[in-house]
C-alpha cells in the first residue's frame, strides 16, 4: 500500500534501533568517501592543512570528512577531485553522498524530488523546505525537540538548501505551493529572518514555473485539515503522495490513495487566494514590518 515508511530524526542518543539500521547505509557511504579521500590525499603527498588551503576548508573540516563525521558539500567534492587528480573518483560518489545528508525517512523522497517533473506542496506548519532561506531553515532545525546537536543542524540546513537546486534544473519542473496564512505570519527565527523569508517567497513566486497560493485563515471552508503533504510526478509518469505527520512519513504510490490526495489538493487551490492575490498578500505582510 505504501512505498515507504520512516521516522523523523531525533537528537543524539535518541535514535531507535530501527532507525539505526536504516542509517547504516548512509554511514557506510560517508565512511567510504572519507577513506577514499584520505587515500587520495596521502597519495598526493598532502597534509590536511595543505588540502584545506587549496579548497578553502580548514584542516579540522578535512579531518571530519575523512573520518566520516560530517557529510561533505558538493562544492568540496568537485574541488577535492580536481586538486587530488582523482579523475572523477570522488565526483562519482557525489549523488550517494548527497542523499546521505538527509535523515533516513526522507532519502526516498529526496531522490524522487531530484527526478520530479512536477511537485505540488501543501505547507500547513512551516514554509515548505524548497522555499526556505538559510536563516529560516536553521531556526526550524534549531528549535526541534529533542535538541539536535550543532553538527546535525548544519548538515540538515545544508541538505535543505541543496534541494533548492531544483529551481535551476533544465527542463524546469512545474512547482506549486499552498501555504497557510498563519505560517507566513509566524516570525520563526525573529523579525529579520521572518522578513527575509517573506521576501524569498515573493522572489520564488515570480518564477515562470512556480505558483504560490495563500490559504487565508478567514476562510470558512478548508479541506486540508489532515496536515501537510507533497504530490510528486516523475519523468515516467508515476504519481505519488508524500505525507508527514509528527515523527512518521509515508510515501503512497497506490493510484486510489494518490488520487484522494490529488483531489484534496485541487480543492485546496480553489479555496486559497489566487497566485496574484497571494503575492499581494505577502507584500502586505512585508509592509506591516
Amino acid at each position: 500500500m505504501t512505498a515507504g515508511v520512516g521516522c523523523a530524526v531525533t537528537g543524539e542518543g535518541e535514535v531507535p534501533e530501527q532507525r539505526q539500521a536504516e542509517d547504516e547505509p548512509a554511514r557506510g557511504v560517508i565512511g567510504a568517501f572519507g577513506r577514499q579521500l584520505k587515500l587520495l590525499r596521502t597519495r598526493a603527498g598532502m597534509e590536511r592543512a595543505e588540502l584545506g588551503k587549496r579548497v578553502g576548508y580548514s584542516a579540522d573540516t578535512i579531518a571530519s570528512y575523512e573520518q566520516g563525521r560530517r557529510v561533505p558539500q558538493p562544492r568540496f567534492i568537485d574541488q577535492a577531485d580536481e586538486v587530488l587528480d582523482a579523475g572523477g573518483l570522488l565526483v562519482a560518489m557525489k549523488g550517494e553522498v548527497g542523499r546521505a545528508r538527509y535523515p533516513a525517512f526522507f532519502r526516498d523522497m529526496a531522490r524522487l524530488e531530484e527526478e520530479a517533473v512536477s511537485l505540488h506542496v501543501y505547507g500547513a506548519l512551516a514554509v515548505p523546505g524548497l522555499l526556505q532561506t538559510e536563516g529560516y531553515a536553521r531556526a526550524v532545525f534549531a528549535m526541534r525537540r529533542p535538541l539536535l546537536d550543532e553538527a546535525t543542524v548544519e548538515q540538515r540546513v545544508s541538505a535543505r538548501l541543496a534541494r533548492q537546486e531544483i529551481f535551476a534544473r533544465s527542463p524546469l519542473p512545474t512547482l506549486s505551493f499552498v501555504i497557510e496564512e498563519a505560517v507566513l505570519r509566524r516570525p520563526l527565527g525573529g523579525a529579520s529572518t521572518h522578513r527575509g523569508q517573506l521576501e524569498e517567497v515573493l522572489l520564488h513566486g515570480q518564477r515562470r514555473n512556480v505558483e504560490i497560493q495563500v490559504m487565508p485563515t478567514s476562510g470558512g471552508e478548508h479541506c486540508g485539515l489532515g496536515g501537510p503533504f507533497t504530490l510528486i510526478e516523475t519523468r515516467d509518469g508515476q504519481r505519488m503522495a508524500y505525507v508527514e505527520v509528527q515523527r512518521t512519513s509515508r510515501l503512497y504510490n497506490e493510484r486510489e490513495e494518490v488520487r484522494d490526495v490529488e483531489e484534496q489538493y485541487g480543492i485546496l487551490r480553489a479555496q486559497a487566494l489566487t497566485p496574484r492575490e497571494s503575492m499581494a498578500f505577502v507584500e502586505g505582510l512585508l509592509g506591516e514590518k
